[in-house]
């Protein structure tokens, strides 16, 4: 066909893909498609369709040479149902090293026909999910996939994948969503142990307020799992029984309110708020020794108000160093004379005065454990400059800063042994926290009342706490080989003198009456019921009448025969010398080890241990603030943003594992 007088056709109706790679062309009153890569000429009739011109794509030689089907050639084929995905850590820095992991999809078949290209083949709906996926695991708005930016990226990139739009992409991440929490639900259902569940408030722009409920559990193979389960909207302005029906409407919705074995709140959640709770599950009989260990207050966060506290009393003297070092900092020659001076009164400190940031009350501490090791340079930079230094502190400003500080330097300590532990179980906390209680007893003891005042509201802060969660913390303390009841021994008589042997009395009953109730339940010991029910009945467990009216003297008679008989696992595990103490001690898998020995107490074990005595994440710990939203999903439907919060945890843990 003579092209000559042949004009090229631009409209703006060329919406599909294809038209990337062909020129439509108007001779007289027919229209035709010239590829650009091969120039063959096909119909370019807006009633002949595009699917001849794809046909054609794949199989031009010069667009297999030229185009994208060198970028495929080199990739070995990937497993179907499987898919190289590269995870990036947000709060890694960027230089560090990327690692390949490998993402588990659904083997379930999609509809969708593949698109072949040479030897491989482009998925539509796999590459949207991944394309989902991606959004969820790295927080991206979901507004990205109409960026323009993007568009023209994925276009150049892979050619015949159609772009899906804001609401189609929405929709993709609900339906991953469905599917990642049937996962979960199976998981959760088949747990050998109870669960424990924490509450955290996060806030969002526009003052909106969101729920996190996370499950906390140890699995079949002793690890310790946590799995967020809802992420749900509350209105600040909703009464207490609102918040709680919240929380068991979600409980219930998980099936796990029969499985709930302790919830740990902020260390101010209002009493009445738990207690319905409490008083909820007791009903059913769900809860051990009575709901006694079933509140429990983040450790953190009462650190955390405590050392506002010690902040709050500090207040105008940090900003009086802050404004010390500003000065020195100011100019070449005031930094010059203060390490002059630095030298003339032989400091040795080597560490740099920095302004703190506020929001990480750590460096705010160190910012003024630095400052009092200059105190004697400050005070010789004064004389010389007494106009510029009128700020400076006084001897009992100073004095008052160093005990305070002393103060906030335990509350960093203790956080980091926390934070950092291999192993965060239960078990860690009780010394730390008991160390706490000691160094607040003599803190109020200060003869400046200004200190002792201090320490006199940050230990009734404490001693809520302990009145809530120190029989836990000691069952968890009882419940590490290398402790046993030794702990509580070495502790009490330092925190209560005279009535420590009644205190510790008091805890041993409570061990013995949860080991008791996790002997006539735990499936551990199922063997050695039905071995019971065979010498009472004479018949096989299976085969006995579900009617019984003896079976509660079946519970009896094994009570009675442990303690007048053979030794309880109990007894033999406290019986048994202790375990060496050091610094990487698996108690997870030391019980892991020894369940043979200890069906029941094992048991215990993994209720206890997975109890979350904090529940703020590592790089919050310091944080002055709470949880916030991010910003590109802060603005989307609740709902939506539960699916994304949930999917973005469920996907990450996955990768993890």
């Amino acid at each position: 066909m003579d092209m000559s007088d042949a004009v090229i056709v631009n409209s703006s109706r060329l919406k599909s893909i294809v038209w990337n790679d062909f020129d439509r062309v108007k001779k007289g009153d027919t229209f035709v498609a010239i590829c650009r890569h091969c120039k063959k000429k096909l119909s370019g009739s807006s009633t002949s369709g595009t699917s001849h011109l794809r046909n054609h794509l794949i199989r031009c030689q010069r667009r297999s040479t030229n185009g994208i089907a060198p970028y495929f050639s080199g990739r070995e084929k990937k497993k179907e149902g499987s898919l190289a995905l590269v995870t990036i850590d947000q709060e890694q820095k960027k230089d560090e090293v990327l690692s390949l992991v490998n993402l588990r999809y659904e083997q379930e078949q999609i509809k969708s026909k593949p698109v072949s290209i040479g030897d491989n083949s482009l998925d539509q709906r796999r590459s949207q999910f991944d394309l989902a996926r991606m959004i969820i695991l790295h927080n991206y708005p979901l507004t990205m996939v109409e960026h323009v930016g993007f568009k023209i990226f994925v276009r150049n990139l892979q050619p015949l994948f159609e772009l899906v739009t804001y609401n189609k992409v929405e929709a993709d991440c609900m339906e991953i969503y469905a599917k990642e929490k049937q996962k979960v639900y199976e998981i959760l259902d088949k747990l050998p142990g109870k669960i424990s569940v924490t509450a955290d408030v996060w806030t969002a722009s526009g003052n909106s307020a969101y729920l996190s409920l996370t499950a906390n559990y140890i699995d079949e193979d002793w690890q310790l799992k946590k799995k967020i389960l809802n992420f749900v909207s509350v209105d600040p302005s909703h009464t207490e029984e609102m918040h709680s029906e919240v929380i068991m409407t979600c409980l219930m919705d998980w099936d796990i309110d029969r499985k709930l074995f302790s919830m740990i709140f902020d260390s101010f959640t209002s009493e009445n708020i738990v207690d319905r709770i409490r008083d909820r599950l007791s009903q059913n009989r769900f809860l051990y020794c009575n709901g006694q260990l079933f509140d429990v207050r983040c450790v953190v966060d009462l650190l955390n108000h405590m050392v506002q506290d010690a902040l709050e009393s500090l207040c105008e003297i940090t900003q009086k160093i802050r404004e010390s070092i500003r000065y020195v900092k100011s100019s070449e020659a005031t930094n010059s004379m203060f390490s002059e001076l630095a030298q003339e009164v032989q400091v040795e400190s080597k560490k740099c005065l920095c302004i703190d940031n506020p929001l990480k009350w750590n460096l705010t501490y160190f910012m003024l454990e630095v400052a009092l090791e200059y105190r004697k340079v400050f005070s010789c930079l004064r004389e010389r400059d007494p106009v510029n230094m009128k700020f400076l502190l006084s001897d009992l400003e100073w004095d008052r800063m160093s005990a305070i500080t002393s103060f906030l330097k335990l509350f960093v300590e203790v956080t980091n042994v926390f934070m950092r532990s291999k192993y965060p179980t239960a078990n860690i906390f009780f010394p730390e926290i008991c160390d706490i209680h000691l160094q607040l007893i003599e803190w109020c003891k200060n003869p400046d009342d200004y200190i002792s005042s201090l320490a006199a509201k940050m230990r009734k802060k404490f001693e809520d706490y302990w009145d809530k969660c120190s029989l836990g913390l000691a069952v968890a303390a009882m419940l590490d080989p290398r402790f046993k009841m030794k702990l509580l021994e070495y502790y009490y008589p330092q925190l209560y003198g005279d009535s420590a042997s009644e205190l510790i009395d008091d805890v041993f009953e409570c061990i013995k009456s949860l080991y008791n109730e996790h002997s006539v339940v735990s499936p551990l010991a199922s063997s050695l019921d039905q071995g019971l029910d065979w010498q009472v009945s004479g018949i096989p467990a299976s085969g006995k009448d579900s009617r019984d009216r003896l079976m509660g003297f079946d519970k009896f008679l094994h009570e009675t025969s442990q303690s007048e008989g053979s030794s309880s696992d109990l007894d033999k595990y406290l019986e048994e010398p202790l375990f060496p103490r050091n610094v990487d001690f698996n108690i997870l898998n030391w019980w892991k080890v020894h369940t043979p020995r200890y069906p029941i107490l094992s048991m215990m074990a993994r209720n206890i241990l997975g109890i979350p005595i904090s529940k703020v994440a590592a790089e919050s710990a310091f944080d002055t603030g709470g949880r916030v939203l991010d910003h590109n999903w802060s603005s989307l439907p609740p709902t939506t943003i539960q699916a994304l919060m949930c999917s973005q945890d469920w996907i990450r843990s996955e990768l993890e594992s």
